[in-house]
């Protein structure tokens, strides 16, 4: 099982970590507070991270309004 990373205004994969080198990040993400926002949990038991790829952070940083939109892509 890998963790992939994926973002979550355009859904791209943006990388992944192989789930037996990734145990110290997993208990990382699952001991903050707002894990719920940004962990997704498979049927199959692997797990995505949603985050923000590089052209969706562009974005943002060039049109701050967008952060106020839930979806902002189509």
């Amino acid at each position: 099982m890998d963790i992939r990373y994926s973002c979550r205004h355009c859904n791209t994969e943006v990388g992944s970590i192989p789930f037996a080198s990734a145990e110290e990040v997993v208990q990382q993400l699952k001991n903050r507070e707002d894990s719920e926002h940004f962990l997704e949990y498979d049927n199959d038991g692997s797990m995505t991270v949603r985050c923000i790829c590089e052209e969706c952070e562009k974005s943002l940083k060039t049109f701050p309004d967008y952060y106020a939109l839930k979806k902002w892509l189509q």
